[in-house]
């Protein structure tokens, strides 16, 4: 099993309003994930968005996984000087 390549995962303030992108375009993490949950399918996706390949939808899954996790924690410890190196930094 190999884990997804997160460096396709961008954010930048000027593109999307600094939102996770999926390399730098106008796609942003959350739409993917947001079109996952809603039942479609990797092919549904790509056919949608044919400048995308797998990669990139299984590195905005694994962007979402590590977000959510971070916030988990956060809320937990209350202390997030102990979390900064769990989260990755733009």
């Amino acid at each position: 099993m190999k884990f997804p390549d997160l460096d396709r995962i961008t954010i930048d303030p000027n593109v999307m309003g600094g939102k996770p992108c999926i390399r730098g375009m106008r796609v942003t993490v959350g739409a993917i994930t947001g079109i996952l949950a809603s039942g479609a399918s990797f092919e549904e996706i790509l056919e949608l968005y044919p400048y995308m390949d797998e990669e990139d939808i299984r590195a905005a899954l694994s962007h979402e996984k590590i977000e959510y996790d971070y916030c988990r924690l956060r809320k937990k410890h209350k202390n997030t000087d102990t979390l900064v190196s769990l989260r990755r930094r733009p």
